[in-house]
């Protein structure tokens, strides 16, 4: 297996770049955990390689982590079953104050779940773990425009 790249954000518009390559990837509810001792959270993602711009189909399996994590909030996810899928949309980071660093960072499920993390400072790094592989097809979404 070669190294994956590295991505890392310290700011909202490099987590934007984070959320681009994450988008639609899935994850089991137990490969998402907060680690209070270390405020870290951290989750292992199987992602879809859309920097292939179209040319193949692959996934890869990437770990995202976010340093400084002073608390976790789910909201409407199954935590019942933790080998439940959870199919990842978004991630957005809300600053408290533009005067600091501290603020909320937002990572969006499909079918409404949300992970809610309390950040001191945006610290997040993104890593592929894998050698891609062939991914069945394409994540597409439905839209309202027709």
């Amino acid at each position: 297996m070669k190294a994956g790249p590295i991505i890392a954000a310290i700011d909202a518009d490099d987590l934007a770049v984070i959320s681009a390559q994450l988008q639609d990837a899935i994850a089991r509810v137990h490969d998402l955990a907060y680690l209070p001792k270390t405020r870290r959270f951290a989750g292992v993602f199987n992602r879809f390689k859309w920097e292939e711009g179209g040319r193949r189909n692959l996934r890869v399996r990437s770990g995202l982590h976010f340093e400084n994590v002073l608390g976790v909030k789910a909201l409407n996810l199954r935590q019942d079953n933790p080998f439940a899928v959870v199919s990842l949309l978004a991630i957005r980071f809300t600053a408290n104050d533009p005067a600091d660093c501290t603020g909320r960072v937002d990572l969006l499920f499909a079918g409404g779940g949300e992970l809610r993390l309390d950040v001191e400072c945006l610290d997040a790094t993104l890593t592929d773990l894998s050698d891609a592989w062939a991914a069945r097809g394409r994540p597409a979404h439905d839209t309202d425009e027709q």
